[in-house]
């Protein structure tokens, strides 16, 4: 029997990257939740327009933009609530490879959270420049060290959760806004005891639109790292 599989999908002005990522989508097995933070340039209205079209598509209206965490979070309520068995993260803006949407379900079938992984052999990064690379890589080894976990990819993106794993996580409790978000809700099922794996994907930088990255997003994610790890020690995570 088929698994329901919902891939929250995150837009603040994706217009131009929306229609093409949904269509990409189309045959891959999974239904896909937009969550708009009512973008400016539209993108809301777009999604509503697909959604109409496209019978595997819903849309999340939010009033505002508030972050990457928040817009996920409120995404994987609403696909659970919906009766998802799976629930993706996925970049709106092609950085991930609809194509690798597959391998992450078949995955899971093995693990409770799969990670697509841009630092495992067979994993790779195109069109950055060597300070992006560093930046990235370093970050991820600045998590894994401090968190003291064997996972190469912990500021990635692109992930499958078991429905159990969602459920069984106090999704109220965290609260990282920017990036830091992937490395709390993976650092959290770890702990919890949940199985992690990591497939290889070619991550690619998006051609279209602008970054969300800020100094703020990174700032977090440096602080968040060694919070998390105190609050680990505390029993309070």
């Amino acid at each position: 029997m088929d698994v329901k599989a919902v891939v929250c999908l995150p837009t603040y002005n994706e217009r131009e990257n929306l229609e093409p990522m949904l269509r990409a989508l189309a045959d891959k097995g999974v239904e896909v939740l937009v969550i708009d933070d009512n973008s400016p340039d539209g993108t809301g209205r777009l999604a509503d327009r697909l959604a109409g079209e496209l019978g595997f598509v819903a849309v999340l209206h939010r009033p505002r933009k508030e972050g990457l965490g928040p817009a996920y979070l409120a995404g994987f309520r609403r696909a659970l609530e919906d009766g998802a068995e799976l629930v993706l993260e996925m970049d709106a803006d092609f950085s991930h490879d609809p194509a690798d949407v597959p391998r992450l379900v078949a995955a899971a079938r093995e693990a409770d959270v799969v990670l697509g992984s841009r630092y495992v052999d067979g994993g790779s990064v195109a069109n950055w420049g060597a300070l992006r690379r560093l930046v990235s890589a370093g970050g991820s080894l600045y998590a894994r060290l401090l968190l003291g976990v064997g996972v190469r990819d912990l500021t990635g993106g692109f992930k499958c959760f078991r429905r159990e794993v969602l459920e069984s996580l106090d999704l109220d409790a965290i609260d990282s806004r920017g990036y830091a978000f992937q490395i709390e809700t993976t650092y959290r099922a770890l702990r919890a005891g949940f199985r992690v794996a990591e497939v290889p994907i070619r991550f690619i930088d998006r051609e279209r639109g602008g970054s969300k990255m800020s100094h703020g997003i990174f700032a977090e994610a440096v602080w968040k790292v060694p919070a998390l790890r105190v609050r680990a020690a505390l029993g309070r995570l």
